[in-house]
């Protein structure tokens, strides 16, 4: 609950346009707010509400901003509630009262706060809530408005937008609340690799079939969807608006080389791989589920209908089993089995018999499963090249055996050893998804969540397809260390088809021509060592050119990733002051790239410093400090002959070395 609104009337704001300080302050009709607005009961009318999203070589920058006006005869709060992506690090918030404006500064947390309990203490402050709401986080603010006054809300925020299932995907909030006289969703994408496609989903509704229009060339595209007043009604005669849910653009790139593609600009580089055409490794795989009584009815058959199609799609290569729980661990069979027609079909026919029941005993499921994998390796039972893997599935809590969540967390890590992947599916909205996050990127996976409805079985299938093929294993990314620095994550356990993995680092562009990368990895046949190379000018003439490119979205994107990375090494610290040291590390690049994150607060302050509101993120007591990332250790270097020093390839029965080419690149950024 937001506490001690700002109260424009009490805390020396006017109530007319008149002037303060010397400034001039505009009346609603200086926005042109001369009738045309619908109005609820509460006589608040929405003038504008608009999104402006720029995507630049999978770096999203959002803007929102609500213009609104208090018709009323009394002051009385107006309400700015929007919704940001998890993950996303809110940059920039301003607000524009009756021509008062004001602007944000990013602190140190306790800095912040300590500011802000100053200006509370004088009747000087306000407050802003970022709560957690499912896979976004609310931001909200309310102000206290006079009659007659218009207040404008902006919010800024980036993101970087992962591809999964072959597409990118990206998903804006549009919940205005209430009509607009103007209202637009303008979204534009710059892809230097060429587009392949762009498509935007209906995910409104049928109410808005035909109203949005697609623009696409070869490397850029324009989506825009400006619903009239009357478009956006519920019905014809209705006073309450239609547009209450997210707006999606999905797309994907071209490729033309199997090394990725190496984007250098402005003293950063991005290396963007997604190779194709792959041979599929074979998998062990471990589905364990839930059949606790929290799983009875719906949830149940959308789950048993889901693994009998998942268990449809294993490969002849495959070896798998079945593990359900509740209170108690029962097993399909002991071991693996190969994934032949026979052991599918009875596998169907098993999890058909299932019946909800009892309490939910995660530790000892998740220490069978990996029992019965360590169990299969040391018996020689695996493919040195195959990927191992533990799908759980879970809607709630432990209640039975081992309740301490940081206990199983570690009992699963220290079993698991480094040598599998756990990924996690959560469903419901009582499943503690932090734990299921925590849990999955400390062993080398990540968690979905997905809520119980009739569209449980899609998305649980969406779910397993991505982590369905893999395609290589033992990844990793080589660079001249005498050319670049501050370089990401650069070894990964596996790649999976239709993702993609991200690379940056920083590149000393003055003393360089081209930038080189080798990557090393294991195939289904081979080990293959691909080539890159590229012109680190390459793009400096379309960024000059190009009116929406946005010349820091290299940085944005190496400091995004290398946050995470830190938040990720963070929450693994083994001692006490290696955190403090990350902790340090992290508040500084929050300070330098203007981001709030679990370490930072964001101040909003009138030019007179008078009036003060605080931006901070929410803190769960479950989720520990901070979302993470993998974090991995490299392979051991063994140069060989041929390949630079710098490579650390260590076996190469196969050099793909793909011709590169090396079309012009450009970006997009947001008009401010």
């Amino acid at each position: 609950e937001v506490e001690n609104l700002i109260d424009l009337e009490m805390d020396g704001f006017p109530s007319s346009s008149k002037a303060r300080n010397g400034r001039h302050q505009r009346s609603a009709s200086d926005w042109g707010y001369d009738g045309d607005l619908v109005e609820d009961d509460d006589k608040v009318g929405l003038y504008s509400y608009k999104v402006q999203s720029t995507i630049t070589s999978r770096l999203a920058n959002t803007m929102i901003q609500a213009k609104m006006v208090n018709n009323a005869r009394r002051p009385q709060p107006i309400m700015f509630d929007v919704q940001v992506p998890k993950g996303a690090f809110i940059d920039n918030f301003t607000m524009d009262i009756n021509g008062i404006t004001f602007t944000s500064h990013i602190r140190e947390k306790s800095e912040a706060r300590k500011m802000y309990a100053q200006a509370k203490a004088k009747g000087k402050a306000a407050g802003i809530v970022r709560s957690n709401a499912l896979d976004m986080e609310n931001f909200q603010t309310e102000v206290n408005v006079p009659p007659g006054m218009r207040i404008q809300f902006q919010l800024h925020y980036h993101e970087m937008i992962r591809r999964k299932l072959s597409s990118y995907e990206h998903v804006i909030s549009v919940k205005p609340g209430r009509l607009a006289k103007h209202l637009e969703v303008d979204v534009r994408i710059i892809e230097p690799q060429g587009l392949r496609y762009v498509h935007v989903p209906n995910s409104l509704g049928d109410h808005f079939n035909g109203i949005t229009t697609i623009s696409k060339g070869e490397k850029k595209a324009h989506v825009s969807f400006k619903p009239t007043m009357d478009q956006q009604r519920k019905c014809p005669k209705c006073s309450s608006t239609a547009v209450d849910g997210n707006f999606v653009v999905q797309y994907d790139v071209n490729r033309e080389t199997t090394g990725g593609e190496l984007e250098i600009f402005n003293g950063y580089f991005i290396h963007f791989f997604a190779p194709e055409n792959l041979d599929p490794l074979p998998k062990n795989i471990l589905f364990v589920i839930d059949v606790s009584g929290s799983m009875w009815g719906l949830k149940m058959k959308q789950t048993i209908e889901a693994m009998k199609a998942i268990l449809s799609e294993l490969r002849a290569a495959d070896q798998f089993s079945l593990i359900d729980f509740n209170h108690n661990v029962r097993c399909w069979r002991d071991n693996l089995v190969s994934a032949t027609p026979a052991q599918v079909e009875d596998a169907k026919k098993y999890i058909q018999t299932i019946h909800p029941n009892g309490g939910t005993n995660i530790n000892e499921a998740l220490l069978r499963a990996t029992f019965i994998l360590n169990e299969a390796k040391s018996l020689g039972m695996l493919d040195p090249n195959s990927v191992s893997m533990i799908v759980l599935v879970s809607d709630g809590d432990p209640t039975v055996g081992e309740l301490k969540l940081t206990t199983i967390q570690k009992n699963v890590k220290q079993s698991i050893k480094d040598e599998f992947s756990l990924f996690c599916l959560g469903i419901g909205f009582d499943v503690d998804y932090d734990f299921l996050q925590r849990i999955a990127t400390d062993n080398r996976g990540m968690a979905h969540r997905i809520f119980g409805n009739q569209e449980t079985s899609l998305q649980m299938k969406n779910f397993y397809n991505q982590v369905s093929t893999p395609l290589l294993k033992k990844i990793q990314f080589n660079y001249p260390q005498e050319s670049v620095s501050d370089v990401t994550q650069s070894s990964f356990h596996n790649y999976f088809g239709g993702s993609e993995i991200v690379v940056a680092g920083k590149v000393d562009t003055e003393n360089l021509q081209h930038l080189e990368s080798i990557v090393t990895a294991t195939a289904a046949n081979a080990e293959l060592v691909m080539e890159t190379l590229r012109d680190v000018e390459e793009l400096d003439g379309f960024m000059k050119k190009d009116k929406y490119a946005d010349p820091d979205f290299t940085r944005k994107l190496w400091a995004y990733l290398t946050v995470n990375q830190m938040m990720a090494e963070r929450n693994a610290a083994p001692t006490a002051a290696l955190k403090r040291n990350i902790t340090k590390s992290i508040l500084q690049m929050s300070l330098d790239h203007h981001i709030v994150t679990p370490f930072t607060a964001m101040l909003i302050e009138n030019a007179e410093k008078d009036e003060i509101m605080l931006a901070d993120q929410p803190k769960d007591p479950r989720k520990g400090c901070c979302p993470g990332t993998l974090g991995l250790t490299p392979n051991a270097p063994n140069n060989n002959k041929g390949i630079p020093a710098w490579a650390n390839v260590s076996a190469v029965p196969v050099s793909f070395m793909p011709e590169q080419r090396s079309p012009p690149v450009s970006s997009l950024s947001i008009n401010r």
